[in-house]
């Protein structure tokens, strides 16, 4: 093999390791959104591009589990290729981003600063949605690097 064959596996295992991270991302988006919409809570992630639409909630939330689970997927191209470890990573990625953004960034977006970092019952159902998240998004990641 030449360095070019090797550079060019590299570069299709990471680009790999990535779209199994956004199918990920995007199907645990998609339980986690269904989860927030029966609790109302689309038009505030709506808010933050300026609007009140469940739609755009919708989308400006599968917008951001896409990106999450292409960066659960980079992190998972460094991180031995089993289902504990997996499982784990998407626990921890789960919590992070529920660290990250439901208690720092979106407040900080919305402009609660206040808000920022207290923990209630709604952050309290947002940890649970992003565990949820976090752990659908590493099944279908590693179901899909299984076929892979």
């Amino acid at each position: 093999m030449t360095v070019g064959t090797l550079t060019s596996a590299k570069t299709s295992s990471l680009t790999q390791h990535i779209i199994n991270g956004v199918a990920g991302g995007i199907v645990g988006g998609i339980v986690f959104g269904i989860m927030m919409q029966a609790q109302g809570m689309l038009p505030m992630v709506a808010s933050m591009v300026g609007s009140q639409e469940v739609i755009v909630g919708w989308i400006v939330h599968l917008l951001i589990s896409a990106f999450i689970g292409a960066v659960f997927g980079v992190v998972m191209s460094r991180l031995p290729a089993n289902w504990g470890v997996t499982i784990g990573a998407g626990i921890a990625n789960g919590v992070v981003w529920w660290i990250l953004g439901a208690l720092i960034l979106m407040p900080l977006i919305l402009g609660m600063s206040a808000m920022v970092l207290q923990i209630g019952e709604m952050q309290i159902n947002s940890l649970i949605g992003h565990l949820i998240f976090g752990v659908i998004a590493a099944v279908v990641y590693r179901v899909m690097a299984s076929r892979a």
